[in-house]
């Protein structure tokens, strides 16, 4: 047991005593598991987030490899599997829950009820749609969204911005697919970034205008 406290209390020693508690007592949903979705869970794994949900029901393919936290011995898993055993690697004392089935505007509601964050990291706009839309109806959720962060333009266009209450829209709100663009890892996992550092703002309570 001593061994496993120092052990803890080493991986989160860059966090200030108080905030460390409060992280260690939070919990964060993500939705989706690919570019976004895989960075943010490792991202809030890494600063000791006590409890994470991962919901997404695809497996790992070659072509996630350029921007998603998976290497070639995930291939053919679930991304849910596939990132709980990446995020036992990195923190061991973060409890990782997986659901591994499509969010739909029928379940999303019981899929999230225990998490008050949740980051959206889906791909298709409909099924962003379908999450943000559901769960705000909730009225106590605060969602983490993304939005734009496609190709190699500049990084300082990714921003993070209040949309309205209890939601939160990252990136740099241009269409999600430009052609001969694509997905590429860096504005790809900056854009992460920003929706873990949300997520930590929120669960540490700090007011955002």
């Amino acid at each position: 047991m001593q061994i496993n406290d120092e052990l803890e209390n080493t991986i989160t020693a860059r966090n200030v005593p108080d905030i460390k508690e409060t992280l260690k007592n939070g919990k964060v949903a993500i939705a989706g598991l690919g570019g976004l979705g895989s960075n943010i869970a490792v991202m809030l794994a890494r600063i000791g987030v006590g409890k994470l949900l991962l919901v997404d029901f695809d497996v790992v393919e070659p072509s996630n490899l350029n921007r998603q936290y998976y290497d070639l011995t995930h291939l053919g898993m679930l991304k849910t599997e596939a990132l709980k055993s990446q995020i036992e690697k990195i923190n061991p004392f973060v409890a990782t829950e997986t659901c591994a089935v499509k969010v739909t505007a029928e379940n999303a509601t019981e899929i999230f009820k225990d998490y008050t964050v949740v980051c959206e990291a889906f791909d298709n706009p409909q099924d962003k749609a379908v999450l943000v839309n559901t769960l705000l109806e909730n009225g106590e959720k605060k969602i983490v969204a993304a939005s734009g962060m496609t190709g190699f333009d500049s990084a300082n266009k990714i921003k993070t911005k209040k949309m309205f209450e209890n939601l939160y829209v990252c990136g740099d709100s241009e269409p999600a697919k430009q052609e001969g663009i694509g997905f590429m890892a860096p504005r790809v996992t900056i854009c992460a970034g920003h929706q873990a550092n949300m997520a930590l703002r929120l669960l540490l309570n700090i007011r955002v205008c």
